[in-house]
């Protein structure tokens, strides 16, 4: 592989210097700058041709989920944070990987190789933020959220359905019920394409949990889920003919 031009944001200095020795042990990537201020980040973004970033999450003036939502191509991304509450919407945010500062090399690696996979597979689409990486998503059998102060790992094949409400979202499994502070919208990006479907502005449904079909309601065990007049004829393939 090519050399990886690297940009690194964090507004301590010993996390950047620590991620510079860990980067100096792998030869294929390059150092182009390290910057504590998402601002002058933003501006070598937008002058320089970066292939990965090590991006903080908690930063002064601008996050770096805020900065990432800013970028219309950002390059193949690794959050670095001290806080694990973040990690749902970093994988909304497609990211390459989520480092939990203090982090080991060995598990700096991984992070580094999920990136050059990526980055092997189709740098365009890694750098498009609109492209979804349904292999990665299908291949990572769970993901996690924050309930009642506690870290849960949430199944996919678990789940029968998501619901919106608000700011908030109730994720229905076979024998749990969760609810957290996450847009339907992050869960609909995180949620593999292969098996799930949003079938009303306020649910997305697992398809092959679907029972049957009763007018404009689905049925899940016990549950009947409306569809969307306007989604109706397209939910019907999805779910019963694909």
């Amino acid at each position: 592989m090519a050399t990886i031009r690297t940009l690194l944001v964090d507004d301590e200095y010993l996390a950047l210097n620590l991620l510079e020795t860990f980067i100096g042990e792998i030869p294929e990537l390059e150092v182009v700058d390290k910057v504590k201020s998402p601002v002058k980040a933003l501006e070598i973004l937008g002058q320089t041709q970066i292939d990965l970033l090590f991006l903080d999450i908690q930063m002064p003036t601008l996050s770096g989920n805020n900065l990432l939502r800013t970028l219309p191509r950002p390059p193949v991304t690794i959050f670095t944070t001290a806080y694990a509450d973040f990690a749902v919407e970093a994988f909304s945010l497609n990211v390459a990987d989520y480092l939990l500062k203090p982090f080991s090399f060995e598990r700096f690696l991984q992070a580094v190789n999920k990136a050059k996979e990526r980055l092997r597979e189709s740098p365009r689409q890694a750098a498009d933020p609109s492209f979804v990486f349904p292999e990665a998503e299908e291949n990572r059998a769970f993901f996690s959220i924050k309930v009642d102060g506690k870290v849960v790992k949430v199944r996919y094949e678990d789940i029968l359905f998501v619901e919106g409400l608000k700011e908030y979202v109730r994720i229905v499994c076979h024998d749990a019920r969760y609810v957290t502070l996450e847009s339907l919208k992050n869960l609909e990006d995180l949620l593999p394409k292969s098996n799930f479907v949003r079938v009303h502005k306020s649910y997305i449904v697992a398809k092959d949990k679907v029972q049957a079909l009763d007018g404009n309601l689905l049925e899940i065990q016990k549950h009947k889920i409306p569809i969307s007049r306007t989604k109706r004829e397209e939910v019907v393939q999805e779910v019963f003919y694909k």
